[in-house]
């Protein structure tokens, strides 16, 4: 699936470093759900053109927390699907029926039975736009000189 990488400078990570009681984690925490929200909510209204009943597929959406990797103490929130697809045909090889984020993979990249990709999640990611609502969260806690 699509991903965002951001680079901060050093000057303006020194000030998110001086904020006190925590709030340098509490402005990242919420940079990340606002992105993530708006991620989904594109993806949601993306979905509804590339899929004919959209809303099964869209069952299996899902946000996470933000959380902390371990490895090296980056920040992430993920958007993706999970689950299986309300009543998909239990298979021997999908016991439990179509795994939904396969659906969205094939709709998304086409399959090599000849159905053509249609993107929808990569183009939820506008990095303008999800930049955007990153720096209006940044001015709540850090002042434009």
């Amino acid at each position: 699936m699509a991903k965002f990488n951001s680079e901060i400078p050093y000057d303006l990570l020194k000030q998110i470093g001086d904020l006190s009681g925590g709030g340098a984690d509490k402005m990242i925490d919420e940079m990340l759900n606002e992105a993530g929200s708006y991620v989904e909510g594109e993806i949601r209204s993306n979905a509804a053109r590339v899929f004919r009943k959209p809303g099964r597929v869209l069952r299996g959406l899902f946000m996470t927390k933000v959380y902390k990797t371990e490895k090296d103490d980056a920040k992430n929130v993920k958007v993706g699907f999970s689950g299986y697809m309300p009543g998909s045909p239990k298979t021997k090889r999908y016991p439990k029926g179509t795994p939904t984020a396969l659906v969205a993979m094939a709709r998304e990249y086409g399959t090599s039975r000849g159905e053509a990709k249609r993107p929808f999640v990569r183009t939820a990611f506008k990095k303008s736009k999800i930049t955007q609502i990153m720096q209006n969260v940044q001015k709540k806690y850090i002042p434009e000189d």
